[in-house]
């Protein structure tokens, strides 16, 4: 019984020395065990899990496998076509079966782990490289199916790449289908000469790309798309116009191979996809206050140049009027939407798209829908409006557009080639009504554009310009005024019209010069000082050119007080 106890403790001593043993085997075993592990899974972020990345034997066994694996793929494409070619099935069967096959394969693509984008690209890319050959097969060379057909199973690749990439990882899945889709439609297009059905599917591609940018899914191979689709619309709308051409230049010949066309299928792809890309620019510039790309401004001024022309090319008699009618309606649109959604502190490309783009569709509709007269009293009306309207709602840019308005209007009215006329030639006589409307509308617009003294560039430059033409046109009524008292008296020669012309000039420089130190209005001095200039290059120009010394004289000595009293009345008024 005494022994008992050191049986005990040597058990005890034993089973501690197997314990360390066991612990010191399995600290000597663990480094293997990990290093297996890692080869097989490795966190991410950790060195193992980059030296498995970095091991170029694991990435070349993957590429090669990706590569077999397409390979095969392309395989199974080729024996359906000897399938075809001899006639083993039916061959819209085979085709059916074909394009399924190509589908199939963009579900492999996007089914592919979201690491794996090797994987992902290349089965893509097969999914395309299956199914461009076989549709240009089946259109051109068997001709199985008809383009309305072969248009039909490319918008339905369409929408299972469209469908199929919702995730973001999954872009280029779509990316890729897009690019196949783009050059596939617009390459069929031009070989079957049926350009409908490929301009639909085209825009349909241009509509998911839109949605998925104005959605921020990633990308989708915009560029490829848009330049697709514009060089469809703009082939239909040149290869038709020109067979127009021919047909009324020469009834007998035929269409060829071109189908005949309604004016609805003719002015349809343009209209669409004009709308496409407005709608798109307007919800996301106003309701997502998203800033414009340039592509977008780009797009769109194209699309609407389409449209445009497909109207004027295939439309009714009346197509002028009614382009000029949207153009008025556009540019209502714009203005509203540019007023009620978009405020200062918009970014500024959007603020000017908009902008730009109201004042040109105003220009362009009141030119298209209205005679010239009846025009150019319409741009009156328009620049005094936006100028009172930029007046009360403080938007500078309202104020430019009156400004542009009121240059059109000069122009359409006549006043431009009056005012040229009336300092250079031959007197003309009465102006008409209206010169004297445009006369006046550019004085009411540089009176109350005038009330608002701020030190922005826009603003001034606003105000310089219409006093400017406001200056101008009452220059060429006075001189023409006193050109027509002169004519009650006498008959004026050439050196009289020189002689009246610088006094005028004269007497109207000292007027701005004067007006602008007493009124603090530094534009109307800036005037007077150029109209000084203006007057030195006519002294050279017309008056020394008559060579009658005693009018030439006097004309150098008006020119001198000119130059004498100009800075005197300024400092008086300054002073005053």
């Amino acid at each position: 019984m005494n022994e008992l106890p050191d049986v005990i403790d040597q058990l005890v001593r034993r089973v501690d020395a197997l314990e360390n043993r066991v612990e010191a085997l399995e600290r000597s075993t663990a480094p293997n065990r990990s290093r297996a592990a890692s080869a097989t899974s490795a966190p991410p972020g950790t060195l193992e899990a980059a030296l498995l990345k970095n091991n170029p034997m694991a990435q070349t066994g993957s590429t090669f496998s990706v590569l077999g694996k397409a390979m095969l793929g392309i395989a199974g494409a080729y024996l359906l076509r000897s399938a075809a070619e001899v006639g083993i099935a039916p061959r819209p069967l085979v085709a059916i079966l074909g394009i399924a096959y190509a589908i199939l394969w963009l579900f492999v693509a996007a089914r592919t782990p979201a690491e794996a984008r090797l994987a992902r690209a290349v089965y893509s890319v097969n999914s395309a490289v299956i199914l461009a050959p076989m549709l240009w097969e089946l259109a051109i060379r068997f001709k199985v199916l008809p383009a309305a057909a072969i248009a039909a199973a490319l918008g339905a690749y369409e929408l299972a790449a469209f469908f199929l990439a919702q995730k973001s990882h999954q872009a280029v899945v779509l990316q890729i289908g897009n690019t196949a889709v783009a050059a596939l439609g617009l390459v069929l297009a031009i070989a079957t000469h049926e350009t409908i059905p490929f301009i639909a599917v085209l825009i349909l591609a241009a509509t998911f790309c839109e949605y998925r940018s104005a959605a921020a899914m990633g990308r989708s191979a915009r560029i490829v798309v848009v330049l697709s689709a514009d060089v469809a619309v703009w082939l239909l709308i040149y290869i038709y116009s020109s067979l127009q051409s021919e047909i009324y230049s020469s009834p007998q010949n035929t269409r060829g191979d071109y189908p005949a066309l309604s004016m609805a299928a003719l002015l349809a792809p343009g209209a669409l996809i004009f709308l496409l890309y407005a709608s798109a620019v307007t919800f996301k510039t106003l309701f997502k206050s998203q800033t414009i790309s340039l592509l977008e401004t780009a797009q769109t001024a194209i699309a609407f140049l389409l449209a445009a022309v497909a109207l004027i090319e295939f439309g009714p008699a009346s197509n002028k009027l009614i382009l000029g009618i949207i153009c008025i309606a556009l540019a209502a649109a714009c203005y509203a939407g540019t007023l009620m959604r978009l405020r200062q502190n918009a970014p500024w490309r959007n603020r000017a798209f908009f902008s730009t783009w109201s004042g040109a569709l105003l220009l362009a509709g009141i030119f298209l829908s209205l005679p010239g007269p009846w025009a150019a009293a319409c741009l009156c009306l328009a620049a005094l409006v936006a100028v009172v309207a930029g007046t009360r709602l403080g938007r500078v840019i309202l104020e430019v557009h009156g400004t542009a308005f009121l240059f059109a209007a000069a122009i359409a009215s006549g006043l431009a080639e009056y005012l040229l006329l009336s300092l250079t030639g031959a007197p003309i006589g009465v102006p008409g009504v209206l010169i004297f409307l445009a006369t006046v509308c550019a004085v009411l617009c540089y009176l109350v554009a005038g009330r608002d003294r701020s030190d922005a560039w826009e603003q001034q430059a606003m105000q310089l310009s219409l006093a400017a033409i406001a200056a101008a046109a009452l220059t060429a009524l006075l001189a023409q005024g006193l050109i027509a008292m002169t004519e009650l008296g006498m008959a004026p020669a050439a050196h009289h019209l020189a002689f009246i012309r610088t006094l005028t000039l004269c007497a109207v420089s000292l007027a701005l010069v004067f007006g602008g130190a007493r009124l603090r209005r530094p534009e109307l001095s800036r005037l007077g000082y150029a109209g000084i200039a203006l007057i030195a290059v006519k002294l050279i120009i017309e008056d020394l050119r008559n060579g009658h010394l005693e009018y030439v004289a006097a004309s150098i000595f008006l020119f001198a007080l000119t130059l004498i009293a100009a800075p005197r009345l300024a400092r008086v008024s300054q002073k005053a």
